[in-house]
């Protein structure tokens, strides 16, 4: 079984890090929340909702990692980045050639001030495209894979993002039964 580490800062969108919590564990893939807030499980979103991660970040060893994600939002993003088990999380993660995923404000505020987007394809909230990283061309996408990191674009893109996510760790069919029992197929044929 795959498993996920999703890092929750104070500030996290909520959407962007639930419904992929939500659409990866129906699809039987294990996911850990992790708490980046100094010395408490309790993270607070970007919209005042009071979540209990399962771990925090310092007591976690990532190396098991599959996926390591991050929802954006602000001033979760930059939490995010501001904390340094999570970029060395994710330096490690890279450098190992594993999945990486980041949404909205994140794959900028993050990824891209790290340096992981240089020269890659890769999206984000509009606006945050100038922090992408030396040679990273956005696409303005929902959702952009190149290699092993996925971004998405926002809120909205919180589905999909999920389901891209739920087929490289399962496979596409899975993906797809999620999607369907979900009635996410039917929205997107409106």
């Amino acid at each position: 079984m795959a498993k996920v580490y999703v890092f929750l800062a104070d500030g996290f969108e909520d959407v962007e890090a639930l419904i992929p919590v939500d659409v990866l564990r129906r699809g039987g893939v294990e996911v850990v929340t992790v708490s980046v807030a100094d010395d408490s499980q309790v993270v607070e979103s970007a919209h005042g909702v009071q979540m209990v991660a399962d771990v925090l970040a310092g007591d976690c060893d990532f190396s098991d990692a599959d996926l390591l994600l991050l929802p954006g939002g602000m001033p979760g993003a930059s939490n995010l980045y501001n904390n340094s088990v999570v970029r060395q999380a994710l330096k490690e993660q890279a450098a190992a050639n594993r999945r990486i995923a980041a949404i909205c404000a994140a794959p900028a505020v993050v990824l891209g001030q790290m340096g992981l987007l240089d020269g890659r394809n890769a999206t984000c909230y509009p606006g945050f495209e100038r922090m992408l990283g030396q040679g990273a061309r956005y696409t303005g996408a929902l959702v952009t894979v190149d290699g092993n990191i996925t971004t998405g674009e926002g809120p909205a893109a919180a589905f999909p993002f999920a389901y891209e996510l739920l087929a490289q760790l399962a496979d596409e069919t899975v993906s797809d039964q999620i999607a369907e029992g979900m009635r996410f197929k039917h929205l997107m044929q409106q």
